[in-house]
């Protein structure tokens, strides 16, 4: 399993991260998301073995990720920034890394690069990023990582590059296990794919529960009592109410509450309309953080 435990870590004066917990279970997918700044691709970066932690733990199995080549052998990290594979060809970049683990899977490299028909004449400067991202993914996939961590792995690439790559993802996750750390604004597409999510803000953790979990206390809600006179007068004040726009004699509602709770308020006012709508992931990011700020946005232009 991994874990970070009072994770602390400054750039100059700068504290970028503070006193972060984290807990990645294994052969889950963990999707780690936030604003720009918030400090997820820092967190990578010490989740690979790149950074040292000024403080704090950061490890795999109760061993250290910095301080163990061991340990590091079981990761395999794909940053945004790919410069370091500008001056190879895809094949060469694969001979490179398969010397340095052992589970290499040449048959995983060969089928994924000929699936995305990469062009292994070209050195991979000459690749688009998208382009360099697929040859990036191939490579580390074929490491038979125990951990991979991906950061913005799907930004710039097509519908069905994109959709590939994830089911990559959650092939290995079931065939053998893989534990799997991404980073990524598409919040849409992590919400179809990830068991747990980690919301950053700040160099903190606002937020860390399984998807599931996550949704089952923050809901939108659709209240009517057939018109505003007939509604039960301060009936809300019994909700922990984030947001509340009115529409007509309708009352819509984000709510954070337990479907218990809900439940007991629908019976004891027995409203004419009671409609729970389920909540996008994005939407319960903007407002755990909104919360958080004390910002509450409504809509999201949908």
């Amino acid at each position: 399993m991994l874990t970070i435990n009072g994770l602390v870590k400054k750039f100059d004066k700068t504290t970028a991260l503070d006193n972060i917990n984290m807990t990645v279970k294994d052969g889950s997918i963990y999707g780690l998301v936030g604003t720009n700044g918030a400090g997820k691709t820092t967190i990578l970066k010490l989740l690979a073995g790149v950074l040292k932690a000024d403080a704090g733990f950061v490890g795999i199995d109760d061993k250290p990720v910095y301080d163990s080549p061991e340990v590091k052998s079981r990761i395999a990290f794909i940053p945004d920034d790919l410069s370091f594979f500008g001056g190879y060809k895809v094949r060469e970049a694969a001979r490179y890394f398969s010397r340095f683990y052992a589970d290499w899977n040449q048959t995983v490299f060969d089928d994924i690069t000929a699936e995305f028909e990469l062009p292994e004449g070209r050195r991979m400067s000459g690749y688009s990023k998208g382009m360099q991202k697929q040859a990036v993914f191939a490579i580390m996939l074929a490491t038979s990582p125990d951990y991979l961590i991906l950061d913005e792995p799907i930004d710039g690439l097509d519908p069905i590059v994109r959709r590939s790559i994830w089911k990559h993802i959650v092939n290995a996750s079931a065939d053998r296990g893989m534990t799997t750390i991404v980073s990524s604004h598409n919040l849409r597409e992590m919400e179809g794919f990830c068991d747990s999510i980690g919301i950053i803000d700040k160099g903190r953790m606002a937020l860390e529960r399984d998807l599931d979990d996550m949704k089952s206390d923050l809901h939108k809600l659709q209240i009517s009592f057939g018109s505003i006179e007939k509604r039960p007068e301060n009936a809300y004040n019994e909700l922990h109410v984030l947001n509340r726009q009115t529409n007509g004699s309708v009352d819509i509602l984000i709510v954070k509450e337990s479907a218990a709770a809900l439940d007991r308020f629908a019976k004891k006012y027995n409203p004419v309309l009671f409609d729970n709508v389920l909540l996008t992931l994005e939407e319960i990011f903007i407002y755990e953080l909104g919360e958080q700020h004390g910002m509450y946005i409504y809509e999201l232009g949908r």
